[in-house]
């Protein structure tokens, strides 16, 4: 079977759990000893982690549109493997989905249809046959998301008046205005700045006629506008009615401001970018940033486009015969878990890859004072630690909580610099926490709820409030380095993650699906930071993790319960899900129970013979709802954390004790 890579993949066959399901520690040391081998086996020579991060065409089919808008020339072949690429993923029904299993997506359809008609594909194979009947049956062009139809608008297949403007004026509110850039999640603001810029000149580059697509348009789509609800006055008909205004400004040709907030966006990209050409270290900047600078009279040869090609390029992966674009990268948050999963499962601290990894690590943490974090946060000091390989602007207090427990565990030559680097991290991290008691990915009081009533904002993802899965790993993080519940700041985090649960006893998962990743990871923060695991909040969570385990021992849950609730915790089985369900379970004190022990059995019945565990679906959130991420390396390392914490009996504080100050 292949999965959405095409790579061949054998599925082992999923068992019936047996009502007994004890696994012998003979059985346990071989499938840790299989997985630790398979892990070093993927280290990279210069000691990092990091696999695939899949998921879904239109990253792929947006790279066919960029190369159009910038006028170059694609490396050889790379249009071909695209191609290769759409088509290899097209459902029966004739589109393409938001994650495997899922039905067909209008937009995602729409453009890959797009990128496929302009890549030389003929509208009259079946493939695209099948496609244009989809999409006319699903609502058509006028069904689709925001940024299809700027794309669209980009290659002149429809007019830029039926795109919800963004003015590039935005530039000009000051930092403290409620719908200022800074107000907005740190992945909009750098995709909104650069596309702002593009708006504002309403740049277009039409498309040869053989590579127009006509037919995917109905006449109803021609004159496509945002809107209102029918439903009164409410905050989304009021920001309808203001694009209108703000599109009838538009049109004036007296724009006084205009240009000095050009001059800003400009500036503001040119501080943005890295030095190795990257932009947020996320596909949607890395993709409107260079056709900003097109806009703003840059040339293909300039350094600042020629260096954000080179970036770009580095996000493609080339499987032979077909390749695709990643959303993003994940280095850091691969290594850290790989090395916690490694010292969990037994090997030494002091291995000399782990050492290795976690010098590279060092050398990653993020020293800049240019961050927009320091907006909100101006008198601390940078400390933490980011995601990608190049990302000095955007530290992310999920990746640091989880690389502050691998260092803490591993000795280094230098162990001054680790105590001093260590600390740098935690005081930037205590930093972070929001005004709630939480703590988001990037930002601190990140949640003003307006931004997603605007047109412009139709995924949801203008924001990054706190959540409990981030603020559940922080708490784990700081129970971890010596902090005590009665911390004042700890004692914050624990009231605003009490406040999150919901009625049935899990919390909502932000960054994993779902509800059992965040479950998970608030009951590790408590337990870590030494909540008292029989309180009856707590013991509510252990049943419904348990209520929730599929017959054969594991557990899964679709990425449809972000937007039906009542699908939390149902799902088919993965190893990731299973792995995490059965670490919070144990984080609340049921290690001995039936459910772990069928759950550890179904890991290590599933497992691979290379050492690694197989899925399909996938188990990470981007934007809930909309936009959801297959991590190669879930299914690798978390397995391995629960077999390990498994065998090893766990016991409230038996990790930290154990690797303390580096074992």
């Amino acid at each position: 079977m292949n999965d959405s890579t095409g790579n061949n993949t054998a599925v082992t066959p999923t068992p019936a759990c047996p009502p007994s399901a004890n696994v012998d520690d003979g059985a346990l040391n071989r499938a840790q000893e299989r997985s630790q081998n398979h892990l070093f086996s993927m280290q990279d020579p210069e000691g990092f982690w990091v696999d695939e991060l899949e998921s879904n065409v239109s990253m792929t089919a947006e790279v066919v549109y960029f190369y159009h808008m910038m006028e170059i020339e694609p490396p050889e072949g790379r249009i071909e493997k695209i191609v290769n690429y759409l088509l290899r993923l097209q459902q029966e029904d004739g589109g393409w989905t938001m994650f495997p299993d899922n039905p067909s997506d209008i937009s995602y359809t729409v453009e890959a249809y797009v990128a496929l008609k302009m890549s030389g594909v003929s509208a009259d194979r079946p493939e695209m046959l099948r496609a244009r009947e989809f999409i006319l049956n699903n609502g058509g062009v006028r069904s689709c998301r925001v940024f299809t139809w700027t794309f669209l608008a980009l290659l002149g297949e429809m007019p830029w008046e039926s795109v919800p403007p963004m003015p590039v004026e935005l530039m000009l509110l000051p930092n403290g205005a409620y719908f200022s850039i800074y107000e907005m999640s740190s992945w909009s603001r750098s995709t909104v700045v650069p596309l702002i810029v593009v708006y504002a000149y309403q740049m277009t580059r039409p498309l040869e006629k053989n590579q127009t697509s006509p037919e995917i348009f109905t006449e109803a789509d021609r004159n496509i506008r945002f809107p209102y609800s029918g439903k009164g006055l409410t905050w989304g008909n009021f920001f309808v009615w203001l694009s209108r205004v703000i599109e009838w400004v538009g049109k004036c040709p007296w724009k006084p401001l205009r240009r000095h907030a050009l001059k800003k966006a400009k500036k503001w990209l040119l501080d943005h970018q890295e030095p190795e050409g990257d932009f947020g270290g996320i596909q949607p900047p890395m993709i409107y940033s260079p056709l900003a600078y097109k806009c703003l009279g840059y040339k293909n040869d300039d350094p600042e486009i020629v260096l954000s090609l080179e970036a770009l390029d580095r996000f493609i992966l080339d499987f032979g015969d077909h390749c695709a674009m990643q959303a993003c990268v994940s280095p850091l948050w691969d290594t850290a878990l790989s090395g916690n999963a490694l010292i969990d499962s037994g090997v030494p601290a002091d291995h000399p890859k782990l050492v290795q990894a976690a010098e590279w690590i060092y050398k990653k943490q993020v020293t800049s004072y240019k961050g927009d974090w320091r907006v909100k946060n101006p008198h601390t000091p940078p400390g933490g630690w980011a995601f990608e390989f190049y990302n000095q602007l955007y530290p992310d207090c999920d990746d640091t909580a989880e690389i502050l427990m691998f260092l803490q565990r591993v000795p280094v030559a230098d162990n001054e610099m680790k105590e001093r680097e260590i600390q740098r991290a935690v005081t930037w991290l205590l930093s972070m926490q929001s005004s709630n008691g939480g703590w988001a990915a990037f930002d601190q009081d990140n949640d003003n709820r307006l931004f997603n009533e605007i047109p412009f904002a139709d995924l949801g993802a203008m924001l990054d409030p706190p959540t409990v899965d981030v603020t559940g790993r922080i708490l784990w993080g700081l129970g971890f380095l010596g902090f005590k519940e009665d911390h004042p700041r700890v004692k914050r985090a624990i009231d605003f993650v009490k406040s999150e649960q919901e009625a049935d006893g899990c919390w909502w998962g932000r960054w994993g699906v779902n509800y059992i990743y965040g479950t998970w990871l608030v009951l590790e923060g408590l337990r870590g930071i030494g909540q008292d695991m029989e309180q009856s909040y707590i013991r509510r969570a252990a049943k419904w993790l348990t209520d929730c385990q599929n017959p054969d021992g594991g557990w899964g849950e679709t990425c449809l319960s972000y937007r039906k609730p009542e699908l939390r915790g149902q799902g088919v089985t993965t190893a990731s899900q299973t792995a995490w369900a059965v670490m919070g379970l144990m984080a609340a004190g049921e290690t001995d129970s039936e459910a772990v022990r069928r759950g550890v059995r179904f890991l290590v019945d599933t497992q691979n013979e290379d050492g690694s565990w197989w899925e399909k679906h996938f188990t990470g959130t981007g934007f809930p709802a909309h936009f959801f991420l297959k991590y190669h390396m879930y299914s690798r390392f978390f397995p391995l954390m629960a077999l390990a914490q498994y065998q090893k009996g766990f016991r409230p504080g038996q990790r930290d004790a154990a690797t303390r100050r580096g074992g």
